[in-house]
C-alpha cells in the first residue's frame, strides 16, 4: 500500500505564511510527480502546483508568486511554502502523487487525507 500524510495546515491571517507538507510511504519504487491540489466549499478540486522527479514545476495562476513548491526525493516528502496569503486561499488542500509501485504498477491518483487552511482577513 501507499500513504500520502500531509502536515502543516492552520489558521492564518491574511498576509501570513504557511508550510505544508507531505510524505509518502509504502511499496513505493518511483515517484514521478507530486503535487498540491485544493478544495475550498462548494468549489471543485483544483490544482494548486506540481513538481516533476526532476523538478520542472506548474502552478495555478492565482497563486504563482506566492507559493513555492519543492521535494525532498530522499525523503519522498513535497512541501508548499505559501506566503501572502489571502481568504481566497482557504481550502482544503490536498496532496497528490504519480508513482510506480514496487509491483511495476503506475498509479496518479494516489491521495492524501488533506489539511484545512484557513485565511481569515
Amino acid at each position: 500500500q501507499v500513504q500520502l500524510v500531509e502536515s502543516g495546515g492552520g489558521l492564518v491571517q491574511a498576509g501570513g505564511s504557511l508550510r505544508l507538507s507531505c510524505a509518502a510511504s509504502g511499496i513505493i519504487f518511483r515517484i514521478n510527480a507530486m503535487g498540491w491540489y485544493r478544495q475550498a466549499p462548494g468549489k471543485q478540486r483544483e490544482l494548486v502546483a506540481r513538481i516533476t522527479s526532476v523538478g520542472s514545476t506548474n502552478y495555478a495562476d492565482s497563486v504563482k508568486g506566492r507559493f513555492t513548491i519543492s521535494r525532498d526525493n530522499a525523503k519522498k516528502t513535497v512541501y508548499l511554502q505559501m506566503n501572502s496569503l489571502n481568504p481566497e486561499d482557504t481550502a482544503v488542500y490536498y496532496c497528490n502523487a504519480d508513482l510506480v509501485t514496487i509491483l511495476g504498477r503506475r498509479n496518479s491518483d494516489y491521495w492524501g487525507q488533506g489539511t484545512q487552511v484557513t485565511v481569515s482577513s
